[in-house]
């Protein structure tokens, strides 16, 4: 279950970068980074929204103090990792829906987030 704290600790990583990356991307705009480097800012925030929810969720979990199958808190830690990722890709690529290898990487980190939230969530159930 330890993972659920690692997992957390990389999407807290990540919403602190994406943070200061808007930032700079918004308020301290570099000559031929901005509009160009960051090219959807509204799917940046989409990120940094789904990287604190995917933080919280992971504590969340490990918070529980169940004993919870190893490997859906891999996958729940993986999928709450690259799930965002996906947001944050297809901020910098304007392309991003268009080419096959990012269909597949996002339909992979939903296969695994899925699994692991459902099989979690089927635990939680369990101890009703």
């Amino acid at each position: 279950m330890g993972i659920l704290l690692v997992g957390a600790v990389a999407c807290i990583f990540a919403l602190i970068v994406s943070a200061w990356l808007m930032t700079f991307a918004r308020w301290f705009p570099i000559e031929g980074v901005d509009g160009k480097f960051l090219v959807d800012y509204k799917t940046m925030i989409r990120a940094h929204i789904d990287y604190a929810l995917m933080a919280l969720f992971n504590l969340g979990f490990y918070g529980l103090g169940l004993d919870l199958p190893v490997i859906a808190c891999w996958c729940v830690a993986i999928g709450g990792f690259t799930n965002p990722s996906v947001f944050v890709i297809a901020s910098f690529d304007p392309d991003f829906w268009e080419k096959k290898r990012w269909k597949v990487y996002t339909a992979v980190s939903f296969a695994i987030t899925t699994v692991g939230f459902g099989w979690i969530g089927f635990v939680l159930l369990g101890h009703v």
